[in-house]
């Protein structure tokens, strides 16, 4: 049974521009790159033929990893009002006397600096099912550290 991978719609085009941009173009200078290696004879101990071989290993897997995930895919939507914590709410939430804004996202397109972390991630998994204004304690490398909900759109 395929994993589903949860995305957002932009998440989803980042992806597709991803493919296309590694099908059409990276996918291509790699080629080349192999045949002007190729073309200097003995491969044994040509470096740059090596080095580009690796590269298109790299790129192959990647196309097939994206593949994968898009054909796996499970668009999750923006939620505009709600009373609960889902995947797709954005949540502004209390620690240490500072507020921050986060997107709760599939773990596939968390980046905390963009403000988006996973469902999967510890503070992301408390904070589903939960309601505006709650406080709770979630266990972090760091320590037990406390939140409180603030809002939920």
């Amino acid at each position: 049974m395929s994993k589903k991978y949860l995305l957002t719609k932009e998440g989803l085009e980042k992806l597709n521009e991803e493919l296309k941009h590694l099908v059409n173009d990276k996918r291509k200078e790699v080629i080349e790159r192999i045949r002007e290696a190729a073309a200097h004879g003995d491969l044994s101990e040509n470096a740059d033929y090596a080095q580009a071989r690796e590269e298109q290993s790299f790129i192959e897997g990647r196309v097939q990893e994206i593949e994968d995930i898009i054909k796996n895919a499970e668009i999750i939507t923006q939620h505009t009002h709600g009373s609960t914590v889902t995947i797709g709410s954005t949540v502004t939430i209390k620690t240490n006397g500072t507020e921050k804004k986060y997107t709760i996202v599939g773990s596939n397109e968390a980046n905390p600096k963009e403000g988006k972390i996973s469902n999967e991630s510890l503070v992301g998994k408390a904070l589903l099912g939960r309601k505006a204004n709650q406080t709770f304690m979630v266990a972090t490398p760091a320590g037990e550290m406390e939140y409180e909900i603030i809002s939920i759109e």
